[in-house]
C-alpha cells in the first residue's frame, strides 16, 4: 500500500515539475532571458528540491486522506463508543491494513457464531417441542376419551388414568432436567463435595440398573477385579447421576448379549479417570462434537429406543464442568463407545469391600 502511494506521489510530482519546467521555458523564451551555467545549475537544484518535497507532501496527504476516510468507515461499523485508536490512525498504512483485516476477521467470526447460535436455537425449539408434545398429546387423547364416556367403564378408566399419569410423569421429568441444567448454567446450582469410595458408588449404580440390564440382555460390571478402592472428593449424588446417565445411555444403544464395563485408571496422585465403555452400535464422528447438547439426537427421525428426557448427556456435561473436571468420548461405528471423566482423588487408599 505504501509503495503504491509513493508511486502515485512520484507521478504527480513529476507531472508538476514537468509543467513547471515547460512554463519556465515559455516565460524565458518570450522575455528572451539568457542564463549561464551556474544559474542553470541552481534552477536544477531548486527543481529537484521541489520534486522531492512534492513527492513527500503528496504522499503524506494521500495517506492522511485514506486514513481519515477509513477511520470514518471503521467507526461507523464499530459498536457505539468503540473507535480506532489514535495510535493506529497515526501509524502507517500497513498497520491500518492489518487492523482492518483483523476487524473484518472478527466480524466474520461474529456473524458465523450468530448464525450457529440461531441454527442451534431453531433446532433446540424444535427438539423441545417434540419432547413435550408427545406426552401432551398422549395425555390429551386419554382425557378426551374418558370425557367422551369411557370414564363410566371402570377398567378403561383405571387403565387410561394410569397412562395419563405416566405422561404427566414424563413431562415433570423433562421440566426437572431442564431446570437442573438452567441452574447449573446460571450458577445457582452448586456442588456439595464430600469424601466417598467411588468403587462402592459404582457398585450401587450397578445394583440400581441390574433389572434394566437384564431386560436389555446386556451385562454390566467392572472390566476387572479391583483389589484396592479409591477415595475421591466430589459431589456423591451428582457423580452417581453421571454414572447412571452414562450407563443408561450405554444400555439404551447397546446390542443384544453385549456388555457395558466400568474401569478406573490412575491419571496421577490427584486424579482418577472413570471409563464407561460398551460394544454397542457406536456413534459416527460427525455427531461427537454435539453429543452433549440439549435434546440432540443422533437419530434424526426422533424415534427413541427407550424413554428419558433427552437431557441425560447434557446434564452429565454440566455436572462434570461444575466439578472443573474433563469429560471425553470416543466411539467407532459398530465397535462401541467409551465415555470417560476425571474426578479428584484422595491419595489415601483403603481396602475394597466389593466382592
Amino acid at each position: 500500500m505504501r509503495i503504491k502511494n509513493f508511486r502515485v506521489a512520484f507521478r504527480l510530482s513529476a507531472i508538476l515539475v514537468g509543467l513547471l519546467v515547460l512554463m519556465m521555458n515559455l516565460l524565458f523564451f518570450f522575455i528572451d532571458l539568457k542564463f549561464d551555467t551556474e544559474i542553470l545549475l541552481l534552477l536544477g537544484i531548486i527543481l529537484l528540491l521541489f520534486f522531492i518535497s512534492s513527492v513527500l507532501l503528496i504522499n503524506y496527504r494521500i495517506e492522511r486522506f485514506i486514513l481519515n476516510k477509513i477511520k470514518g468507515i471503521y467507526n461507523d461499523l464499530s459498536p457505539s463508543g468503540v473507535s480506532m485508536s489514535q495510535q493506529i490512525v497515526q501509524s502507517d498504512m500497513e498497520a491500518l491494513r492489518e487492523s482492518i483485516l483483523k476487524f473484518a476477521d472478527d466480524k466474520k467470526l461474529e456473524i458465523e457464531t450468530l448464525k450457529e447460535k440461531e441454527d442451534y436455537r431453531k433446532e433446540f425449539i424444535g427438539n423441545i417441542s417434540h419432547e413435550l408434545k408427545t406426552p401432551l398429546f398422549t395425555i390429551q387423547g386419554y382425557v378426551l376419551t374418558l370425557l367422551e364416556g369411557a370414564v363410566r367403564d371402570k377398567n378403561v378408566r383405571e387403565k387410561y388414568l394410569k397412562r395419563t399419569a405416566k405422561g404427566v410423569e414424563r413431562l415433570i421429568y423433562v421440566v426437572k432436567d431442564l431446570d437442573l441444567i438452567t441452574q447449573f448454567e446460571s450458577g445457582i446450582k452448586t456442588i456439595d463435595r464430600t469424601f466417598f469410595n467411588i468403587n462402592e458408588l459404582i457398585v450401587n449404580v450397578f445394583d440400581l440398573l441390574e433389572m434394566q440390564a437384564i431386560k436389555n440382555k446386556i451385562s454390566i460390571g467392572f472390566d476387572r477385579e479391583y483389589i484396592e478402592s479409591y477415595q475421591v472428593f466430589a459431589d456423591k449424588e451428582r457423580i452417581q447421576q453421571v454414572l447412571t446417565n452414562l450407563i443408561v445411555n450405554s444400555l439404551k444403544y447397546g446390542v443384544k448379549n453385549g456388555k457395558t464395563e466400568v474401569s478406573l485408571e490412575e491419571l496421577s496422585e490427584e486424579k482418577i479417570l472413570v471409563k464407561i465403555s460398551d460394544n454397542g452400535e457406536g456413534i459416527s464422528e460427525e455427531h461427537l462434537p454435539r453429543l452433549f447438547e440439549r435434546f440432540y439426537r443422533i437419530d434424526k427421525s426422533g424415534n427413541r429406543k427407550a424413554g428419558g428426557s433427552g437431557l441425560g448427556l447434557s446434564i452429565v456435561k454440566h455436572i462434570i464442568e461444575a466439578h472443573q473436571e474433563k469429560l471425553l468420548v470416543e466411539s467407532t461405528i459398530g465397535a462401541g463407545s467409551e465415555f470417560s471423566f476425571s474426578v479428584q482423588r484422595v491419595t489415601k487408599k483403603v481396602k475394597s469391600t466389593q466382592n
